[in-house]
């Protein structure tokens, strides 16, 4: 059956006119110039897409329909600014009526003119993440809620969890089972306190992100007249980026389109990487299946990457079954050499290599600024760090801070540091405040109790902490744990010397902190990796004090990553995990630690999820599609490891998924590189999975 839209049935055409097919290519021009009606965007890597979505605004202006009936969706500001920006500059009329922003942004306007409908007021206050907590947690103070026994989760955890269940659709039982099993036995609490935060948020009329979105869908579900009267507004709805939409994105959407489905959706399934916050792909996925007439685009023509980076790139995400079938194409002309695939003995040759090829790279003339080593997960640019901080080669971490400076890692130094130097006050609190219970004043009881034993001042190192702090009165609360940590001391020593730094770090996670980050992040497993981290750094340690001072040393206070203070270099090589670094581009690009349980993640491999470890792969796509000129892909073939010795590395099986044609060999190490056919025969088989 057709359809017939009843947009804007006499548009007045403007008076200018562009150029479309001369700004254009064809690709492009097709999806522009379009009939209204539902259509989906496939825009590949380096395609264009903003370009694609800005003319589109123009041409519909252009064709007579009103800036006020336009509504252009994005994901950030940046991408918003831009966009209108660039719309600006090629239509000769006013757009400041174009509703142009983000899904919470335009939100935002909706509810503040209809708050009083869902029981705000127009004046209602956004939360941000600390005015959330501190509401938070004047809810959980209310249900007095016994944590003698286990640690109840703390705020972070608990707005993680809500936000999910909201952007996912599935309820808070389900989100705790799948993410956070260790908080089951809490399942009641948390579903009361989520309860009571809503209605506390409601009696002092705030909302938080989330609720801009939940609340404007509710809102517009509940409300025939005004859903209508926004339906026949935004007469043409333009989604950017719509792969990383969620649950909640997606209704808003259906329910602003309904009836008119004059909606043009631009993005990438392939750069589908963020089901972790919600995203779901099946969104763009099953897009032709909720609107039948909708025109599929693809955009494959790529303007960022030489031919030999994307007929890897091309290659490399072939092994996915969910996706849109696209083949990249360069405008560009080829490069000087393929992509280098290069097998190093250790994590500590790896950075060798990764920091001497920058510097040739920058004898060549690519600046600083244009090199990027990305990675899959923050803890594994710590030896990275080490390898430029030591030959003064200038870096920015978009990923993080510092791995020395770090919230976790300087916990547990905390520990440590008062072990080694009993009249570190600073350390001592920094470690008691972890204490449920304990604050401020109950930090500096304990501190007044341990100077007054004397031990601070004594030059040897007591045979027991337990004997000397179990006599300490902590808060009740903090009972337990404070007798976990006086036995945790215990451990640092041994036989009245210190314990080697690697058995320093694992004891204290082992004995005290593995609990307190599992109740206190919502990241808990990327915090524990990055501690194990710390443990086999310590391995290279037979001595606590350098180690200590070695992590004061790369701990930097201020932007130059030697820690000279002087005025840093305008120049610096980018650090990034992969997800920070989608969207952007560099004229080279380090991928590292290429390894099975590195990248694809152990967590996920142990999953044994497809889905997983699809969007695994298209994390590795995205890395290969951000390096326009020269292309590096690197592992380490031994990990050295605490306690279980050397540790030999099987490559990542994504290194499997494309022919070694595609890649030179560089065989910069020491011990000979891995045999396809024996890797094929004596590890995956012809299927990585």
């Amino acid at each position: 059956m057709s359809r017939s839209y009843n947009l804007n049935p006499k548009p007045t055409k403007s008076s200018f006119s562009l150029d479309y097919k001369a700004e254009l290519n064809e690709e492009q021009y097709a999806a522009v110039s379009s009939q209204p009606g539902p259509a989906l965007v496939i825009a590949g890597a380096g395609s264009g897409k903003t370009r694609t979505l800005t003319y589109r605004v123009a041409f519909l202006i252009e064709k007579g329909f009103e800036p006020k009936n336009i509504l252009l969706l994005t994901f950030t500001n940046k991408a918003s600014r831009e966009m209108l920006e660039r719309v600006k500059e090629l239509v000769p009329v006013d757009i400041s009526d174009l509703w142009g922003g983000t899904f919470h942004s335009i939100c935002n306007r909706i509810l503040r003119r209809h708050a009083g409908d869902i029981g705000f007021t127009s004046s209602f206050s956004i939360l941000d993440r600390d005015d959330q907590k501190s509401l938070l947690n004047t809810v959980i103070a209310d249900l007095d809620i016994d944590a003698k026994d286990k640690r109840f989760p703390k705020a972070d955890v608990l707005l993680t969890i809500f936000s999910l269940s909201l952007n996912t659709g599935a309820n808070i039982q389900a989100i705790v089972r799948e993410s956070y099993p260790y908080f089951e036995d809490w399942v009641d609490q948390i579903e009361e306190i989520n309860t009571k935060y809503v209605q506390k948020k409601k009696d002092v009329n705030s909302m938080d992100f989330d609720d801009l979105l939940v609340l404007t869908v509710k809102l517009l579900k509940g409300d025939l007249d005004l859903r209508q009267r926004y339906q026949k507004k935004f007469q043409h709805i333009l989604v950017d980026e719509f792969q990383d939409t969620n649950h909640v994105q997606s209704s808003l959407v259906n329910l602003l389109v309904a009836g008119q489905e004059s909606i043009m959706v631009v993005g990438d399934d392939a750069q589908s990487i963020y089901s972790w916050r919600g995203a779901d792909m099946e969104n763009i996925l099953g897009f032709p299946e909720r609107f039948k007439n909708a025109r599929t685009f693809r955009i494959e023509s790529n303007y960022r990457s030489v031919p030999e980076i994307l007929e890897l790139s091309n290659s490399a995400i072939k092994a996915n079954s969910k996706q849109f079938e696209k083949n990249l194409k360069a405008h560009r002309q080829g490069g000087s050499a393929r992509p280098a695939l290069v097998a190093l003995d250790d994590p500590a040759q790896q950075a060798n290599f990764v920091a001497q090829r920058i510097l040739e790279l920058r004898e060549e003339g690519v600046e600083l600024e244009e090199i990027a080593v990305l990675y899959r997960a923050h803890h594994q640019s710590l030896e990275i760090q080490m390898e430029l901080t030591n030959r003064d080669i200038p870096f920015q971490i978009t990923s993080g801070l510092r791995f020395f400076e770090q919230a976790h890692i300087k916990d547990v130094a905390a520990f440590l540091r008062f072990v080694v130097n009993r009249k570190d006050e600073i350390s001592f609190k920094r470690m008691v405040l972890m204490l449920p219970g304990v604050g401020n004043i109950g930090a500096e009881k304990l501190w007044r109790s341990w100077v007054a034993t004397g031990w601070h001042e004594r030059v040897e190192n007591p045979a027991k902490f337990s004997s000397i702090m179990l006599e300490f009165r902590p808060p009740k609360k903090a009972a337990t744990s404070w007798e976990q940590l006086c036995f945790t001391l215990d451990e640092l020593i041994e036989g009245g010397e210190f314990a080697r730094p690697s058995k320093m770090v694992y004891s204290v996670l082992e004995g005290v902190y593995d609990e307190y980050i599992r109740a206190s992040f919502d990241n808990y497993e990327q915090r524990k990796q990055d501690i194990q981290q710390l443990m086999d750094y310590g391995e290279g340690f037979d001595d606590i004090m350098e180690f200590l001072a070695q992590l004061s040393l790369m701990s930097t206070v201020d932007d130059s990553p030697s820690g000279k203070k002087e005025q840093p270099d305008d120049e610096s090589v980018v650090l990034s995990s992969i997800h920070q670094a989608k969207g952007l581009e560099w004229k080279a690009v380090f991928v590292i630690w290429l390894t099975e349980g590195m990248f694809p993640n152990g967590r996920i491999l142990d999953m044994d999820d497809r889905d997983a470890l699809e969007e695994e792969r298209r994390l590795f796509y995205v890395a290969l599609t951000r390096a326009k000129d020269e292309l590096y892909l690197t592992y380490p073939m031994i990990n050295p490891k605490s306690y279980r010795g050397d540790l030999v590395q099987t490559p990542s099986s994504f290194l499997n998924d494309f022919p070694r044609t595609l890649v030179e060999e560089w065989n910069v190490s020491n011990t000979p590189t891995w045999d396809e056919e024996d890797y094929l025969d004596e590890d995956f088989g012809d299927d990585p999975f």
